[in-house]
């Protein structure tokens, strides 16, 4: 996917405030104008709506990237890997299933920077494993959360909660630590020209921004906004049903249901597979309606 006006970035930090000003230019979409843009390019193969969907979204990859600073690495660099990231969601999304392409677009530029990373920090010269790469990542975070500041290798125990925290071997964690410069403390001051601060200041902050929680606040609204609309397709048996085994807490059994409506266990299974047919084709089609009613102007 070729975007003939992505802007580049110059080296320093001049050339980042420079790259700021200028990705602001790009308008923010409206949730119909966007669905229309990615359906051009999905259907018809538009290199125009492809375009505007990324130059859109290059803010959304700055602010990703900024949370990768602490790693040595050009953020320059950073951001283009990122921006690679984000063409691939919007040649991958599918605007039909009613979610905003930020929402998606999300985990595409994290994995692109991350490999990125990976692939170029000095320290890390091995073929990684997702285990590897969730230690790489958030050893440092989860560290300062422990308050295990020490230099050197850790304490032992601080060790072994890191390991269960993470989901890897002990070993794994002391030579990750080895690897990431474990005599190094991360209240150490940032030694360069245009940073300053303490290196856990620019540490990778995987706890939701104000942005993110908005988006999805946004997506949680809208769904149970669609669900609300395609209960009202179901009777008041499958109604009840289907609150009972999908959306309760504690779902109730078969047995349970058999006994309220006076039908064997298998009826109610039935009941409650028609009723989430009936609803998920509900769902599918409020969402096409509702995420683009200018349709009906066309």
């Amino acid at each position: 996917m070729a975007v003939r006006t992505l802007p580049t970035m110059a080296g320093g930090s001049l050339g980042l405030s420079r790259y700021l000003e200028e990705i602001r230019k790009f308008p923010m979409l409206e949730p119909g104008e966007e669905y229309m843009l990615a359906k051009r390019w999905k259907e018809h193969a538009d290199a125009d709506a492809a375009e505007k969907l990324v130059t859109s979204h290059l803010r959304l990859v700055a602010k990703i990237a900024m949370g990768y600073r602490g790693y040595g690495l050009p953020i320059g660099e950073v951001v283009s890997e990122g921006n690679v990231g984000l063409m691939q969601a919007v040649k991958r999304f599918e605007p039909d299933k009613g979610f905003r392409l930020a929402t998606y677009a999300m985990w595409w530029i994290r994995a692109s920077i991350q490999e990125y990373i990976l692939r170029s920090w000095s320290l890390v010269k091995m073929g990684t494993t997702a285990a590897q790469k969730k230690l790489f990542f958030n050893l440092r975070r989860t560290k300062s959360q422990l308050q295990a500041l020490e230099d050197g290798d850790m304490k032992p125990e601080t060790v072994t909660k890191i390991a269960t925290k993470l989901g890897v071997s002990e070993d794994d964690v002391i030579s990750m630590n080895r690897r990431l410069g474990g005599d190094s403390s991360l209240n150490a001051p940032v030694r360069a020209e245009t940073e300053s601060g303490e290196w856990q200041d620019w540490l990778v902050d995987d706890t939701p921004s104000q942005e993110t929680r908005m988006v999805e606040d946004e997506e949680m609204s809208m769904r149970k906004s669609y669900l609300k609309s395609a209960m009202s397709v179901l009777n008041d048996r499958e109604r009840r049903v289907f609150e009972a085994r999908r959306l309760a807490e504690e779902p109730a059994t078969l047995e349970e249901l058999s006994e309220e409506f006076g039908v064997s266990r298998e009826r109610i299974r039935q009941i409650e597979v028609r009723a989430f047919e009936k609803v998920q084709k509900a769902v599918t089609t409020s969402a096409k309606h509702k995420e683009a009613p200018h349709l009906r102007l066309q």
